[in-house]
C-alpha cells in the first residue's frame, strides 16, 4: 500500500482505506478494530468511507519498522506497539515503561498528559498524524512453581518481550530471556522458561494454567501502541472524511481501554477457575496477590532501575520530556544521565 495512490477516483468516488490494526487472535482485533473497519465505519461515513485491516503480526510485516514503514507512505494507516519501535523511538515508551502503571487508572493518566508530546514528536520526526493511543490488559508474570511475591523470583528464567521487561527481572535477580508470544507456552512446559510476562487474558488463553500453578496481579505493563496516518496521505483526504475518521478513532479507543480493564480482571478470574471461561484448566491457578512489600518494591525498581536505563538508552529528550509532562504525576525528577 502506498500513499502515492489517491485516497479516491473522483469527488463521488467512496474513500478506500487499507489499515493495519493489533495483533491477530486477541479480543482487541478481533471483536473490536476489525468489526469497526469492516463495517463500523462504513455506517458512521454513511457509506461514503470503506476500508479492509490486516493484523499487525501477519503478512510479513515487522512491528519493529512500523514507524519508518508509516514515515515513508509504505503503510498509510498502521498501529505499532511502543515497547517494539523503541530501537526507533524510545522517547514513546515512557507511558508504559516496566512498573511505572500498577492499575489503569494510572496508565490512562500518564497517557493523557504525554499525548500532546507524543502527537507533537510523531509529526516532526516521522510525519505521522496520531489518531488514536491503545492499551492491552496488564502484563503480568506467570510461574510453574509457586511464588509469594517479586523477591521470589532471584535465580528464575524469565520470558520477557522487551528490554525494559529484561531490565526489571535482572534487577529482582531473575534471569530474563526475550521470546516471541508465540513460544511462551512450549518454553514453560519444556522447562525453558520458569515465568513468565504476558497478559492475564491471553496467558489464559494460549494455556498457560495447563503449565504454570501461579499468576501475580502485579501489572508490570500494558503493551500501550499508538494509532496514525502518513501525514501527507491523512492530508490528501476530504476534510468530512477526516473528521469521521476521528470521531470513530475516538470511540474505537474509549471501547479498547474499556475491553483492557474488564480482560484483565477476566483474565486473572479465567485463571484462578471462578469465571465461566472456554477451555478450562485442569486445575485452578493461584493468584499471588500484590503485597504492601511489592508496591514498596516496585517504586524503589521503577526510580532505581527502571527510569535510569530509559534516561541512558533515551538521553536528554526523554529526561525533559519526563520532567515537563510525567514528573507531575509521579514526583520523580529526572536527572540527566
Amino acid at each position: 500500500m502506498s500513499c502515492a495512490a489517491h485516497a479516491q477516483t473522483g469527488p463521488d468516488e467512496p474513500i478506500r482505506l487499507q489499515i493495519i490494526g493489533g495483533l491477530a487472535g486477541v479480543t482487541q482485533y478481533t471483536k473490536i478494530e476489525r468489526p469497526f473497519w469492516q463495517s463500523g465505519i462504513d455506517k458512521l461515513s454513511k457509506g461514503r468511507i470503506s476500508a479492509t485491516i490486516r493484523p499487525l503480526d501477519a503478512g510479513g510485516l515487522r512491528s519493529q519498522e512500523m514507524l519508518q514503514l508509516l514515515r515513508l507512505g509504505v503503510v498509510s494507516f498502521g498501529t505499532a506497539i511502543v515497547s517494539e519501535v523503541g530501537d526507533d523511538a524510545p522517547e514513546l515508551n515512557a507511558v508504559d515503561l516496566p512498573a511505572l502503571n500498577p492499575d489503569v487508572a494510572t496508565l490512562r493518566r500518564s497517557v493523557d498528559a504525554f499525548r500532546g508530546h507524543m502527537r507533537q514528536l510523531l509529526r516532526d520526526r516521522y510525519g505521522i498524524e496520531l489518531l488514536g493511543v491503545y492499551a492491552y490488559p496488564a502484563q503480568v508474570l506467570f510461574c510453574a512453581k509457586p511464588f509469594k511475591g517479586l523477591d521470589d523470583l532471584a535465580g528464575r528464567k524469565v520470558r520477557t518481550s522487551s528490554v525494559g521487561q529484561s531490565e526489571l527481572m535482572a534487577a529482582l535477580g531473575a534471569l530474563p530471556m526475550i521470546l516471541p508470544f508465540s513460544q511462551t507456552t512450549a518454553a514453560l512446559r519444556d522447562g525453558i522458561a520458569d515465568c513468565a510476562i504476558t497478559g492475564t487474558l491471553s496467558g489464559y488463553e494460549i494455556g498457560l494454567p495447563n503449565v504454570t500453578t501461579a499468576v501475580h496481579t502485579f501489572a508490570i505493563s500494558w503493551g500501550v501502541s499508538i494509532f496514525g496516518a502518513n501525514q501527507d496521505y491523512w492530508h490528501s483526504l476530504p476534510a468530512y472524511a477526516r473528521a469521521v475518521i476521528r470521531r470513530g478513532v475516538s470511540q474505537l479507543e474509549n471501547e479498547i481501554w474499556s475491553q483492557a480493564q474488564a480482560d484483565t480482571q477476566r483474565g486473572l478470574a479465567c485463571d484462578a477457575g471462578t469465571a465461566a471461561c472456554s477451555g478450562k484448566p485442569e486445575r485452578p491457578m493461584t493468584i499471588v496477590p500484590t503485597s504492601p512489600a511489592d508496591q514498596e518494591r516496585r517504586r524503589r525498581l521503577l526510580t532505581e532501575v527502571v527510569l535510569p536505563r530509559w534516561f541512558e538508552r533515551c538521553g536528554q529528550d526523554c529526561v525533559s520530556s519526563w520532567n515537563t509532562y510525567l514528573r507531575p504525576i509521579y514526583a520523580i525528577q529526572a536527572n540527566a544521565p
